[in-house]
């Protein structure tokens, strides 16, 4: 029997797939969008390369691994009848991790999100009634939340369906987590609420810019339109992935739902400029709050420029109201489950902001190796 992982060619869930590989035993069953074997072999190298050399790679790929070449939102994924019957035939616990981050874009995020999730709702409902299913697992997020300011978060009291949502990924995830808990009552679940993912607190590599380039933005300001007391609850991928993994695979964990957060121990503004500004050798920039209004109005100005300024600018105006928001969500569940807390961001941010900047907010993935010999071992071995 096998884990189905949604995701496994995006960030979040290359950890996820990379934590199952190297953790445990199982087997996987990737979802992966392809025309072809060899193409979703290679979206996946792309993906893994930041956990594994290729050697590695393929040896966990031609293993542990079956590729179901599908889309999330098609009905049945897409698949031929009798490839989806196998799908639903071999899995025994699903972690769902393929959402759309477009926070601009309610359409995207109403057929990915909401699509999608139904369809993986749909394979679990049949996996469940044909052989049972030990776990699903759902990672949502904590801008489930909705609008806050300047509270302190637990998993209980997260959703509130009159508070109002920041954006149409918040809404829509806010759903997601409402149709798992309907639709599968009888199935063992988990909720998963990552904070801001950001960077690996163990190395400067990171495939994920979105957000790295705010922070780059707000790193280089002499003056920031915030509170320098105000907490950003930042966490690192390798601790999500951790969790995920570990949580998931649990016979019996405490709790349905787990913040994977910074919580108590989110850092300040002032904290992390200082940490940043130290490693680079520059003065700290000065905080004036009472130009947030103007701010925000400038940045969403700048947002319909063209080139790098105007693009920046763009991401920053969809991550501002996570930035300006104070609000930290308590993790005290996963860190006694996992018996340690996530690396405060000061610790790594400088590494993560050097290597995205010297490679122009762009990972430089290896392509799959040109050896004809070793692609046609790969696909030999794929379709034995």
């Amino acid at each position: 029997m096998a884990t189905f992982v949604t995701g496994a060619t995006g960030y979040l869930g290359s950890y996820v797939a990379a934590g199952l590989l190297t953790g445990h035993r199982d087997q996987l069953n990737l979802l992966v969008r392809a025309k072809t074997e060899q193409e979703a072999r290679e979206r996946l190298w792309t993906s893994l390369q930041l956990h594994f050399n290729f050697p590695e790679f393929l040896e966990y790929l031609d293993a542990r691994v079956r590729i179901f070449r599908g889309d999330l939102t098609a009905e049945e994924f897409g698949l031929p009848g009798e490839e989806y019957r196998a799908l639903v035939d071999t899995t025994d616990s699903l972690i769902h991790c393929a959402a759309s981050l477009n926070r601009k874009s309610e359409k995207q995020c109403l057929n990915v999100n909401l699509r999608g999730t139904l369809e993986v709702i749909q394979l679990a409902r049949r996996a469940h009634d044909r052989h049972g299913l030990r776990r699903y697992s759902h990672v949502s997020t904590v801008a489930v939340a909705g609008k806050r300011k300047d509270a302190l978060v637990t998993e209980e009291h997260a959703i509130d369906w009159e508070r109002s949502d920041y954006d149409p990924y918040a809404r829509t995830k806010k759903f997601c987590e409402h149709m798992a808990n309907r639709w599968l009552p009888e199935v063992p679940k988990t909720i998963f609420r990552p904070a801001i993912v950001l960077g690996d607190s163990r190395r400067p590599e990171t495939s994920q810019f979105d957000m790295v380039q705010a922070v780059h933005l707000l790193a280089r300001l002499p003056v920031l339109p915030l509170r320098p007391h105000d907490r950003i609850d930042i966490v690192p991928a390798n601790y999500v992935g951790k969790a995920v993994v570990t949580i998931h695979q649990k016979d019996a964990p405490v709790h349905g739902i787990y913040h994977l957060s910074s919580g108590r121990g989110s850092e300040t503004y002032l904290e992390i400029t200082d940490a940043i500004a130290k490693a680079g050798g520059m003065r700290r920039p000065l905080f004036w709050p009472w130009l947030g209004g103007p701010f925000s109005r400038a940045v969403n100005w700048t947002a319909n420029r063209r080139g790098a300024v105007g693009h920046a600018a763009s991401r920053l105006k969809v991550f501002w109201p996570y930035l300006d928001w104070n609000t930290v969500f308590d993790n005290s569940r996963v860190v006694a489950e996992l018996g340690e807390a996530p690396a405060k961001f000061s610790t790594y941010a400088a590494g993560l902001l050097k290597f995205s900047r010297e490679n122009h907010f762009r990972y430089p993935a290896k392509p799959w190796p040109g050896n004809s010999s070793v692609q046609r071992t790969a696909v030999g071995r794929a379709s034995a």
